[in-house]
């Protein structure tokens, strides 16, 4: 984040224009219906600017700029067009500590003014960082298309409300839930075709409702292989309206980033060898919290229930008659071999396929590995990174061909994504070379050599992830 967004109340607070021609204008009109108190100091002043200056009430300095005219001033704009007063300006406004704009000219900005929508009290700001302020006014007019004009009486009437709804709804959960409900439902329907006194029928008896405790709800929700988009609309839903999202170590940042702002988030990662946040803890969290009366996101990479342990916590909260869906999600067997252009089964060489987890201490150990060796089948292998020496043994000792094609697949569908290509017989030989590391997707099969790196002499070096071509297998 380049700038800090922020709204500023400068109702009657002294702001200092420099500059008297159209430009200047456009910024004394802005700041002044923000009820700025404005100086306007220019050698020139068009008329445009001097009648509404006077009309408004405004000040007017008919000279050139000095630089103690900052001082005293909340905010400052340059808008003169001349390179050289509006660095001097930029220059007087920073040794003052007084924020500056100079307009269409990012080095003389300590602030920048965004493209805006206006649904007064509701107002939206664009920003592109003074890069492409084109490209901010053209989001602008799309949001400006897309934004109803009765939101303005919408969040009017929950500012006339906001008090009432207060002192009724102590709690601040009973509170959001209360807002949800209006928002969501035919009260903001009706407010927003100015139909304010059945708008507000409605609030009341919604507001009578809330004084009820709530009850809690879970969401198991699979937030997929890494990449924001391959979330559901169902799993971005859920996590923009939980109040609490409880999530694994590999659900990636940027995927965080899509959960409501003011939820709590509350990592629950294990690591290999640490028992720091075992299930049964995890499992205590999430009845605590429903119970509580708050909306949990259990947010699992992958799938919940596959290898996600989402059996366990669902058993959890069933003993406890507690509230709960499951949300899935793309697991790492389908994401991640589709990101590498390898399709899990293929009606030549394979009809059908194996997830398998490797994690545990007695997990590898207890596989039936005669069936898992049998040609024409596809095997997904699920945190193998430590026990490649034993799946390659048991795979060879039982049958399969130590030439059967495989692929590692390193932080899947990520930008950081490797796709590693070589045979089974190697399986111990590429971990070392490449310097393979969690989280990995192991595929063994045929299907592998029709992945992206294909047959080429550099099927060991990185392959670029691509997005849009998730089900496109190009052979080499």
């Amino acid at each position: 984040m380049d700038y800090f967004p922020a709204f500023l109340d400068i109702r009657g607070r002294p702001c200092l224009i420099v500059g008297g021609g159209d430009i200047a204008f456009r910024k004394v009109r802005l700041l002044s219906k923000a009820g700025a108190t404005l100086t306007i100091v220019a050698p020139d002043i068009n008329d445009l600017l001097f009648n509404f200056a006077g009309e408004k009430g405004h000040r007017l300095v008919k000279r050139k700029f000095r630089s103690s005219d900052v001082l005293g001033n909340w905010l400052v704009v340059s808008a003169t067009g001349k390179t050289a007063v509006e660095a001097s300006v930029f220059k007087s406004a920073q040794d003052a500590n007084i924020f500056c704009n100079g307009v269409d000219s990012v080095t003389n900005c300590s602030y920048i003014t965004p493209a805006i929508v206006d649904r007064n009290p509701v107002i939206v700001a664009i920003s592109s960082g003074g890069a492409a302020p084109v490209l901010a006014r053209k989001l602008r007019s799309q949001i400006e298309m897309m934004l109803p004009n009765g939101i303005s009486q919408l969040a009017t009437l929950a500012r006339n409300w906001r008090d009432r709804v207060g002192k009724r709804l102590s709690d601040a959960l009973a509170r959001r839930r209360f807002w949800e409900a209006v928002f969501e439902g035919p009260s903001a329907q009706l407010a927003m075709t100015d139909d304010i006194a059945a708008a507000e029928i409605v609030m009341s008896t919604l507001l009578e409702d809330s004084s009820v405790k709530q009850d809690g709800e879970a969401w198991l929700v699979g937030a997929g292989p890494g990449d924001p988009g391959l979330l559901t609309l169902c799993a971005l839903q859920i996590m923009q309206t939980a109040d609490v999202i409880i999530h694994d170590r590999l659900v990636s940042a940027e995927v965080l980033d899509l959960a409501r702002r003011d939820a709590d988030l509350i990592s629950v990662g294990k690591f290999p060898g640490c028992n720091i946040n075992s299930q049964e803890q995890i499992n205590a969290l999430l009845v605590s919290l429903v119970r509580s009366g708050k909306r949990v996101c259990r947010l699992k990479g992958g799938d919940p229930f596959i290898f996600g342990r989402g059996g366990e916590e669902v058993a959890a909260l069933s003993k406890e008659n507690l509230k709960y869906q499951v949300v899935p999600g793309i697991t790492a067997a389908a994401g991640c071999a589709a990101a590498a252009g390898i399709p899990l089964t293929h009606r030549d060489v394979s009809q059908s396929v194996a997830f398998i987890t490797a994690h545990g201490k007695d997990s590898v150990d207890n596989l039936d590995w005669a069936s898992l060796a049998r040609d024409k089948q596809t095997l997904v292998f699920y945190m193998s990174v430590k026990r490649l020496p034993e799946l390659m043994n048991n795979l060879i000792k039982n049958g399969r061909s130590a030439s059967t094609p495989v692929a590692f697949i390193e932080r899947g569908t990520t930008p950081e994504q490797r796709i590693i290509h070589g045979t089974l017989g190697q399986l111990t030989l590429l971990a070392e070379a490449h310097r393979i590391v969690p989280p990995t997707t192991l595929i063994i099969g045929e299907v592998t050599a029709y992945g992206t790196a294909g047959a080429h002499d550099e099927r060991y070096a990185p392959v670029k992830y691509i997005k849009p071509n998730y089900m496109v297998a190009q052979k080499g």
